[in-house]
């Protein structure tokens, strides 16, 4: 942030600008005490003369005119959320009001906040590390209840703490090494290879088990990738209708109807799935058909889960055994349609067939859809939609800053088995430290701050 910029004080709407119950409009900056103080009428004190944290009752006044009642919260830096002295003034939730109350702080002192300039200063003010800053926004952002509960771990500092400690094991055995290179008449480096091989060695596990977690950490912040499919006729489309609540894909009894992917993203129970309807799995020779059927496979290959449905009142054919061997050894489940109907095929030999779980429904009368909900569930959370205290890498720059230190520290593993000088190892291990430094922005380029806070939303 230019310098001239952190030396104004900053205003925004912190809510959302729409009519509602309350609206926040938040103030920081050196001055944010003194510009309210000159547009607020209270009784009692002066808001230069008031403790931090307190609220107080009054007026936002624009000369004359008053423009509404109001609540002020005063909060003193350092003991703010920026660090800085911030004011919160909560108003009525019109959002003309809103507005009308903004303009007056700006003509009194403030400038507009940019986008996640709040947060920004946070950070720079070093209230919160460049991880917990990005939780933030992960919190706003949350899809479900795993999602926010893991972003909630990350703002608390669970991710800052786990980096802190392997930077730390780093550093002192670059130390060492550079001190025994200064002054080798008393710190002697024989045999220090396989010192560090046993320090590094727990090191590495540590950030090759967070890389581990970024698959599941994608799944939990963005929501599960999921394809439906199964042959013409199969109810795929009634399915995808179902589960949406409403009539978004096109329903009719004639057989390859759907011939392009139809997306949309869905809450099932806890489980947020990105859901994706294809076409009918059949051989056709209709062109159109063809490149919706090739597209299918495509969405399957790329799926977390699959959502195989079967017409249970027709036989298995070829279409159903290209599937079968589509999911095999993927996350899948099956579901045989049409129980309203005679089903002609014995879930148990479907089970052995596909060798994943069946379960029954009807996709028309709704029933069985419950226990879709409590087999995805088990399928990628172990039935329990919680958290603890294991940490789950879900932002993509934490997962590329790990796995560039991994790979660091993997040329020290190799350094140290090849009999390296250990002035070479110290250049491998200083490029792990700063590449897990990036997490919690240790040595960041302004460029990068700018681009992260760029992608908050106003008035945090």
């Amino acid at each position: 942030m230019e310098v001239d910029r952190q030396e104004n004080t900053i205003a925004a709407i912190s809510t959302a600008v729409s009519n509602s119950g309350i609206g926040i409009i938040r103030v920081s900056g050196n001055k944010a005490i003194l510009i309210i103080d000159r547009i607020f009428e209270g009784k009692g004190k002066s808001l230069k003369e008031v403790s931090s944290h307190t609220a107080h009752y009054g007026v936002i006044k624009d000369g004359d005119l008053i423009i509404d009642e109001v609540l002020v919260l005063v909060m003193r830096g350092p003991h703010s959320y920026t660090g800085e002295d911030t004011v919160e003034i909560d108003c009525h939730g019109g959002a003309l009001v809103m507005k009308k109350i903004l303009e007056t702080v700006i003509r009194y002192g403030a400038v507009p906040a940019e986008p996640g300039e709040f947060t920004k200063r946070a950070f720079l003010n070093g209230r919160m590390d460049l991880s917990q800053a990005e939780a933030v926004m992960d919190i706003i952002c949350s899809k479900n209840e795993y999602a926010m509960k893991s972003s909630v771990n990350q703002l608390k500092g669970s991710i800052s703490r786990k980096v802190k400690e392997l930077r730390s094991i780093i550093l002192h055995q670059v130390a060492y090494i550079e001190s025994a290179l200064d002054d080798p008449e008393h710190i002697s480096l024989d045999g220090y290879g396989e010192e560090l091989r046993s320090v590094i060695k727990p090191v590495v596990n540590e950030v090759k088990k967070m890389l581990d977690t970024a698959d599941d950490g994608r799944i939990i912040s963005e929501g599960i990738r999921t394809v439906i499919l199964g042959k013409p006729n199969a109810g795929k489309s009634s399915l995808m209708n179902v589960l949406l609540g409403e009539e978004r894909a096109i329903v009719t009894d004639v057989a390859g109807t759907t011939r392009d992917m139809l997306e949309e993203q869905i809450r099932l129970g806890d489980v947020f799935l990105k859901l994706v309807d294809t076409a009918g799995i059949r051989e056709t020779e209709d062109i159109v058909e063809q490149i919706g059927v090739s597209r299918a496979k495509r969405a399957a290959e790329e799926a977390d889960l699959i959502i195989y449905v079967v017409d249970g009142a027709c036989p298995l054919d070829q279409n159903d055994q290209d599937i079968i061997e589509m999911v095999r050894g993927r996350r899948a489940v099956v579901l045989l349609n049409k129980s309203d109907l005679k089903l002609v095929i014995e879930v148990e030999d479907l089970e052995k067939k596909t060798g994943h779980p069946v379960i029954t429904i009807s996709a028309k009368e709704e029933i069985g859809l419950k226990k879709l909900e409590k087999v995805v569930s088990e399928m990628f959370f172990h039935g329990k939609i919680g958290f603890n205290d294991e940490i789950v890498i879900t932002n993509v720059r934490h997962k590329m800053a790990f796995k560039n230190a991994f790979e660091s520290l993997c040329m020290v593993m190799k350094g140290i088995e090849d009999e390296v000088p250990e002035d070479f190892l110290t250049i491998d291990l200083m490029d792990a430290y700063e590449k897990l430094g990036l997490i919690i922005g240790e040595s960041v380029e302004e460029d990068l701050i700018n681009e992260i806070f760029g992608k908050f939303c106003m008035g945090k």
